[in-house]
């Protein structure tokens, strides 16, 4: 999948999800205080904590073609179910989207080092 000079850090993987969750958390307030011009920027946070939870919440993160797999399993689910989000379309294209992201990062093994709150 990657270059072989890298090797797959799962560890690393998972350290980041929780930071981009805790971040989406964050984001998710902000956009709530600020009100009703912040209904996309609520969802896109949302859909980053739901993708962020959901691939945190099992071991593909261990192996670099499991988290291959586990993401494109879930571009291809048909929905996605949350509650207290603003417009469902909006926040399943802002979940595949990040999903898309997540599936390139995971191809080059790269950018899972960055663990600042702002990628």
């Amino acid at each position: 999948m990657s270059d072989p000079s890298t090797v797959w850090a799962g560890a690393q993987v998972r350290k980041w999800l929780e930071r981009r969750l805790a971040a989406a958390k964050l984001d998710q307030a902000a956009a709530d205080r600020a009100g009703y011009a912040s209904r996309d920027d609520y969802d896109k946070a949302a859909a980053e904590e739901w993708v962020c939870r959901t691939l945190h919440a099992d071991d593909s993160t261990e192996a670099q073609d499991a988290l291959a797999k586990r993401i494109k399993a879930l571009i291809g689910q048909e929905d996605y179910r949350v509650a207290g989000i603003n417009d469902d379309v909006r926040f399943e294209r802002h979940v595949r989207a990040y999903l898309r992201q997540l599936a390139k990062m995971t191809k080059a093994n790269a950018g899972f080092d960055n663990l600042l709150r702002f990628r």
